[in-house]
């Protein structure tokens, strides 16, 4: 990485004409080429390989680039199979009509692609090249398995979320028994529950702070945009699910049991869109070789 910050290293009389990104970190800069031209670069395509752009704001009028690559499929099918399993194990017509042990391993196993898209999105993060041009790889392979990079905030976003699909193993795994006491379920899957909603809540914010300037929306036009927007919305729908199932101190049932159908079904419809666009953002966004 250059000196001072983390946009990564520059090819020979390339500058930084100025960052942006919020707090200390930096998401998006304006680097100038050696005969005067000047291009956007941003740490999620960067990481992506989506490139470089010559101007801010993408073309409305673009059409496919490339192929989707083989990571953003497999990201996007692992996340799309999860966010199904949480979708259907949500759904009256689903639970009212299957075993309730059933029901439960649907939302475990559903966790469980959850998990393996959220490592697969850590790894994307942490093996990003290390050259502006992607002409100088992350060293060694372990860095590319497991890395740390605290000054970057994609590194953050995919790092918590990653610890939040672990939180909702446990809750999820612990739901499909049936010999608990109440006790143990506020800790085993009520308190797990919470906090991997907080884990998505605060990685969504990380991931769509990246690509927006700024509090209010403000689009860039991108697919990346959209997909972060619709992560963030489902976040909160999963918050408001956790929510309502707290356990009321006096019966030990759940606080509102629709409003934690209805989050756990709009979070996963919203993570499932989301998903489904990754490919799509792989092929539309990509910049043209040059």
């Amino acid at each position: 990485m250059t000196s001072g910050s983390t946009v990564p290293d520059l090819p020979a009389g390339w500058t930084v004409v100025e960052t942006s990104g919020p707090a200390s970190f930096v998401t998006g800069a304006v680097l100038e080429r050696p005969d005067g031209s000047r291009v956007h670069w941003s740490s999620r395509r960067h990481r992506k390989g989506l490139g470089l752009l010559e101007q801010r704001v993408l073309d409305p009028a673009r059409s496919w680039v490339g192929r989707p690559d083989a990571m953003s499929w497999w990201i996007g099918g692992l996340f799309a199979v999860g966010s199904i399993c949480f979708a259907l194990g949500s759904l009256p017509l689903y639970f009212d009509n299957v075993a309730a042990p059933t029901v439960a391993w649907t939302f475990f196993v559903g966790s469980l692609f959850f998990t393996s898209a959220a490592y697969l999105q850590y790894r994307e993060t942490v093996s990003a090249p290390e050259g502006i041009l992607a002409d100088r790889q992350t060293r060694g392979p372990l860095r590319r398995l497991v890395g740390w990079h605290p000054r970057r905030l994609d590194f953050w976003a995919a790092f918590v979320q990653l610890v939040g699909t672990l939180f909702f193993n446990v809750t999820t795994f612990a739901a499909t028994r049936a010999d608990l006491t109440l006790a143990q379920e506020r800790h085993l899957i009520w308190a797990p529950d919470a906090l991997g909603s907080v884990a998505f809540l605060v990685a969504s914010w990380f991931a769509y702070s990246e690509v927006n300037r700024g509090v209010l929306p403000r689009s860039d036009r991108s697919f990346g945009w959209r997909i972060s927007a619709l992560n963030l919305v489902g976040s909160i729908a999963f918050g408001a699910s956790a929510i309502g199932a707290r356990y009321l101190r006096s019966t030990g049932e759940l606080a509102n049991l629709a409003l934690v159908n209805l989050g756990t079904f709009v979070g996963a419809v919203c993570f499932l869109l989301g998903a489904a666009l990754l490919p799509v953002e792989s092929g539309y966004d990509r910049a043209p070789r040059p």
